[in-house]
C-alpha cells in the first residue's frame, strides 16, 4: 500500500540512497541548504534531455540562493553518469545529484516517492516513471512547495527560481508576493501585520491600493 502523501510543512524522509555524488543521507545531503527534489521519467528521453541541460546551464543561479538539486528516475547511476557525460554536463554532476529508483530497497527513494506525491505509481515497478515532480525544502527539512506535472509537459525552471526567490524572501520578511511577483518588484505586507509596527518594519514605505470597497488591506512595500 502507498504510503500517505507528504503536505506542506511536513518534514522530508531522511531517505539514504546511492547517486552520481557517492552515497548520501537526503538530510545530511542538504545540510543547511535549500534543496530541490524533482523526478525525471528516464534518461536519454527528448523532454528529459532538455530539462538537464536547462538545469546544468542555471546550476550557478541556485548555488547562489544555496539550493541543492537531486533528481530521481527509474535509470541506474552508471546510466545517469552516462548521460551526463554524453551531453557535457559537467554542472549537472557536480551541482545536482542524480539517484536511481532502487527497488526492493526498503528505505528506497521510490517508496519515497510514495510520500512526496506517489511520483512513482509502484515502487517495486520497473516502468517509466508517470511524473514530473518538483518539491521545495527549506533548511529545515520541510516541504515549502511542490508541483506536479504529466510526463509530456517540461517544467519551466524560470519558474521554479521565481518560487526559490519568493520562498526565501518571504521565509525571512513579513511579507507575501502578489500575482505575477518577480524580484525587483514591490511585495505586500502580510495581513497579521498592524499598521504602525509595518512602517516600523519597512521604512521604504507603505502604501495601500485604492478598492471600490473602500478597504486598505492590499498594502504594498518596495522588496526589502
Amino acid at each position: 500500500a502507498a504510503m500517505p502523501g507528504l503536505l506542506l510543512g511536513d518534514e522530508a524522509p531522511n531517505f539514504e540512497a546511492d547517486t552520481t555524488q557517492g552515497r548520501i543521507r537526503f538530510h545530511d545531503f542538504l545540510g543547511d541548504s535549500w534543496g530541490i527534489l524533482f523526478s525525471h521519467p528516464r534518461d536519454f528521453t527528448p523532454v528529459c534531455t532538455t530539462e538537464l541541460g536547462r538545469a546544468a546551464k542555471l546550476a550557478p543561479e541556485f548555488s547562489k540562493r544555496n539550493v541543492k538539486m537531486i533528481a530521481l528516475s527509474i535509470d541506474s547511476v552508471q546510466d545517469h553518469l552516462s548521460w551526463c557525460k554524453v551531453q557535457g554536463w559537467g554542472e549537472v554532476q557536480e551541482q545536482l545529484a542524480l539517484l536511481p529508483c532502487s527497488r526492493g530497497q526498503r528505505r528506497s527513494p521510490c517508496r519515497t516517492g510514495h510520500r512526496l506525491g506517489t511520483m512513482c505509481l509502484k515502487s517495486q515497478s520497473t516502468e517509466v516513471l508517470k511524473f514530473r515532480a518538483v518539491f521545495i525544502f527549506g533548511p529545515d527539512k520541510k516541504l515549502k512547495l511542490s508541483i506536479l506535472y504529466p510526463a509530456t509537459t517540461g517544467r519551466n525552471f524560470d519558474e521554479i527560481l521565481r518560487v526559490v526567490d519568493s520562498l526565501q524572501l518571504t521565509a525571512y520578511k513579513k511579507v507575501a508576493t502578489p500575482v505575477d511577483w518577480k524580484p525587483g518588484d514591490s511585495v505586500m505586507v502580510v495581513p497579521t501585520l498592524p499598521d504602525e509596527e509595518a512602517k516600523k518594519l519597512f521604512p521604504k514605505g507603505v502604501f495601500t491600493k485604492d478598492l471600490p470597497s473602500g478597504k486598505k488591506y492590499l498594502r504594498y512595500t518596495p522588496q526589502p
